[in-house]
């Protein structure tokens, strides 16, 4: 054990002698962990890391805007004005949507970047 690995273990010691995590928010209950069994192990702790920074893929915010917007158009006015805005918006978030799906096909297919490579070569 390298010596900041003895620093940080012991201060985590005297901690928990003095009782600083008696009190924890969720102490005694199982953690709720995501499942994240097909992600690679290397990748892990920094997409966890990213994830609980608030930063999310960019499909992955789409999505969640999609979703947004068709909630806020189930409960609009059909005839307000802000509707056909936020229709218009929503339409254009599934479009992007439906690009970026069809960038990262072609990026991702592996006959197509076979055949890139075997061109490059």
């Amino acid at each position: 054990m390298d010596f900041l690995s003895h620093l940080v273990e012991k201060r985590i010691c005297e901690a928990f002698e003095r009782g600083d995590f008696d009190d924890l928010p969720g102490a005694g209950q199982p953690l709720l962990l995501d499942d994240d069994r097909d992600v690679p192990a290397e990748l892990r702790v920094p997409y966890r890391i990213l994830k609980n920074a608030g930063c999310v893929p960019p499909e992955l915010d789409l999505r969640r805007q999609i979703a947004t917007l068709e909630r806020l158009l189930d409960l609009a006015q059909q005839d307000d004005p802000e509707h056909r805005r936020a229709h218009a918006k929503l339409s254009f978030l599934r479009l992007r949507l439906s690009e970026s799906r069809q960038r990262s096909a072609l990026r991702f297919d592996p006959a197509y970047e076979t055949a890139l490579l075997d061109r490059l070569r």
